[in-house]
């Protein structure tokens, strides 16, 4: 189930680079006044990410984390998604894009889902990890 939701949330998080891209929607961080350039967000999607979604670096571990998982069971790869979708989930609650996304008058058909199916299946990759159940280890 981890790997359908990450992989869903991986397509939601390369939707997001898309639309940001073509639309100029750089990241905008109102909390600590730190926001990207119109001009430069195909540049800064790489290592900042863009106003809706998170750098193209980190969703290149969650690929891999992914992907790793898809072959066989890993606890080191749950353990990697559910941090990726809590920094993920804050990243989401922090952007100026995203909240105006949430609200009534912000609403567009094509940003608004791609932000709530973004954050909402990251928040359930941060849940999913925090509820995993601990292996068991059986000594010898």
């Amino acid at each position: 189930m981890f790997v359908v939701v990450s992989g869903a949330q991986l397509l939601a998080g390369l939707a997001g680079q898309v639309l940001a891209v073509r639309r100029r929607l750089a990241f905008d961080i109102a909390l600590i006044s730190w926001r990207g350039r119109k001009d430069r967000v195909a540049h800064d999607t790489w290592l900042l990410g863009t106003g809706l979604s998170a750098p193209v670096t980190m969703l290149a571990v969650q690929a891999g984390a992914t992907a790793r998982l898809a072959v066989h069971p890993d606890p080191v790869a749950e353990r990697v998604l559910g941090l990726l979708g809590s920094a993920m989930v804050g990243g989401y609650l922090v952007e100026r894009e995203f909240r105006a996304a949430m609200t009534p008058s912000g609403w567009d058909p094509a940003v608004t889902p791609v932000a709530v199916a973004g954050a909402g299946l990251a928040a359930v990759m941060a849940g999913m990890a925090l509820l995993r159940p601990e292996p068991s280890h059986i000594e010898a």
